[in-house]
């Protein structure tokens, strides 16, 4: 498997759109980079976003992941080919925090080989938009609402996904939430919306609008710096 790791590692993922604030990623070799809009990210990296930040990923699926503020996000592995669909391969870690996903044409041909892990369940999509943040025990999610569980909770804005870890399975269609503690207990279904924040900045719906559109245009690509 470690192997297999540092095969994957290093290969491009996607590009940083929209930034609201600080991004880094962890490498595969343990350096950190601080991202700028038009940054690549790539498989293996451990993304990082800060108390204030929202980022915008588009992957190379064109798929869209926007991570929201202290997150931790692993791109474990991401591979399409448009020639190639039985290399799909799409698999994340939401390690704390939170993000939206939107499906991209890996999703569409070949759902059933992506993967959202968290410490709580794995989610698997039906072809979708959805919302994940995982809230872990140390750490309350702020502005949450008092009184929330730590744990990981889902929103579906468009189609299906599927939330399993070893206690249960349970599907989600769009408008429904979801949530469940931990891997010993299945996930179920809530009443309402339990109240998590998730509000990016407004430019960043224009970027994820279409091809073309004005994410990140007209500013200067910004240098990477390595943090040693």
């Amino acid at each position: 498997m470690c192997v297999g790791a540092h095969a994957w590692a290093g290969q491009v993922a996607g590009t940083v759109m929209q930034l609201s604030g600080p991004l880094m990623a962890k490498k595969a070799d343990g350096k950190v980079k601080i991202l700028a809009i038009k940054s690549e990210v790539e498989q293996g990296d451990t993304l990082l976003t800060e108390k204030e930040t929202y980022a915008l990923i588009k992957l190379i699926d064109n798929s869209e992941i926007t991570l929201k503020p202290n997150s931790s996000v692993v791109i474990e592995q991401f591979s399409y080919v448009a020639e190639q669909p039985d290399g799909d391969r799409a698999i994340f870690s939401l390690l704390k925090g939170g993000l939206r996903s939107v499906t991209g044409l890996l999703g569409k041909r070949n759902k059933e080989r992506f993967e959202m892990k968290t410490p709580a369940a794995t989610i698997g999509i039906r072809g979708t938009t959805f919302v994940a943040t995982y809230a872990v025990p140390s750490a309350p999610l702020p502005s949450a609402g008092p009184g929330l569980p730590p744990g990981l909770y889902v929103q579906v804005l468009d189609g299906l996904i599927h939330v399993t870890n070893p206690a249960g399975t349970q599907n989600f269609a769009a408008g429904q939430f979801g949530f469940t503690p931990n891997f010993k207990q299945p996930p179920v279904m809530l009443p309402v919306n339990p109240g998590i924040p998730f509000t990016p900045p407004p430019v960043f719906s224009a970027s994820s609008s279409g091809p073309g559109s004005a994410a990140g245009s007209g500013k200067p690509a910004a240098i990477d710096c390595v943090v040693r």
